[in-house]
């Protein structure tokens, strides 16, 4: 992983830092880029409030090879994880990259791991259509996430995924607030339930709402008709000073486990990280700079190499915690 992380610094000068402590702290401002909006307090914030997180050490069981497999909505996992949705490779990672090149990479270094990408849309159209080229190559084996763009835009853009057969599509609706958007003058803006439920009864997948940070929020994607939802502040870069998704996270999952699932992202850098997600109330988990980060140094080889680093973090602290299976991951490992 450190031959992966030194040529991915040396690709992303001026993007990124490749910093050994990812918490949002030197890049704070740098959106474009891979930074926080404003202060960058919201980044930092989805660090810390995962670092407060504790858990108890449990070794008086007989759990030694923990089962990681989970379903989502119909997917099999190998393990509880996929990639989050980020694109825009020219001006938020490396101006000499590619586009297609960087989704293949995320794309087929996810299936190698067992999971699957979250794919993106932008304000570029180098981004979505790479997201549908990728999606053909991969048999449709990828998630695919709109932007909020008005309900006939989206619409027109989700036709282009007929014969695809992806499991599911989603929204970012929280994208309303990306400044790289608002350069570019597109119009994107807050969704109206009506408007959402408009989108998702034309669909025969489920449909996966993202940038849910509040319970209200959390029932209102319910009412609309989604599956699945997404605890997600965008990586802190729509606004600053909110709170960190591990600290949302207890809240929604209490107003709508069982009826939604749930996805979380923010701040995920290990496979403990993985599990304290889980303890607090997440079906999976969604990264994203650090497989951004891996696509870029090593391809799909350093994406299928960073997860099973993940998977193998995950198992351990599993076996440490007493968990046999993903579904033992509560709040009773917690302290």
């Amino acid at each position: 992983m450190r031959e992966i992380w030194d040529k991915a610094r040396s690709l992303m000068q001026g993007f990124c830092r490749v910093c050994p402590r990812c918490d949002g702290r030197p890049c704070a401002g740098q959106v474009p880029g891979m930074g926080g909006q404003g202060s960058g307090s919201s980044f930092f914030n989805n660090i810390t409030a995962l670092e407060k997180v504790r858990l108890n050490l449990r070794v008086l069981h007989q759990v030694r090879s923990p089962k990681l497999e989970s379903d989502f909505l119909g997917l099999k996992l190998a393990l509880p994880v996929m990639a989050a949705p980020i694109g825009g490779v020219n001006f938020n990672m490396y101006k000499d990259g590619e586009e297609t090149d960087y989704t293949d990479a995320v794309a087929r270094g996810c299936l190698e791991a067992g999971t699957v990408a979250g794919l993106g849309d932008g304000a570029a159209p180098q981004i979505t259509a790479a997201s549908y080229a990728t999606l053909g190559k991969i048999a449709g084996q990828g998630i695919l996430y709109f932007k909020p763009w008005d309900n006939e835009t989206v619409l027109t853009k989700m036709a282009r995924l007929k014969g695809l057969n992806v499991p599911m599509v989603g929204m970012d609706v929280d994208a309303a607030g990306l400044i790289t958007l608002a350069l570019m003058g597109q119009p994107v803006s807050p969704k109206p339930v009506e408007d959402l439920r408009a989108i998702i009864s034309t669909l025969d997948v489920p449909f996966i709402a993202k940038g849910i940070m509040t319970p209200d929020e959390a029932k209102l994607a319910l009412q609309a008709g989604a599956r699945a939802i997404v605890v997600s502040n965008h990586g802190g870069r729509v606004l600053d000073h909110t709170p960190g998704t591990a600290e949302a996270l207890p809240a929604i999952a209490a107003a709508v486990k069982g009826r939604l699932k749930i996805l979380v992202d923010g701040g995920v850098r290990s496979g403990v990280d993985v599990l304290k997600m889980l303890a607090l109330g997440a079906d999976a988990v969604l990264i994203g700079r650090p497989l951004a980060i891996a696509a870029i140094g090593g391809g799909a080889a350093g994406v299928s190499r960073y997860l099973r680093k993940i998977k193998d973090e995950l198992a351990s602290a599993m076996i440490m915690t007493g968990c046999a299976g993903v579904e033992d991951a509560s709040s009773r490992i917690l302290i």
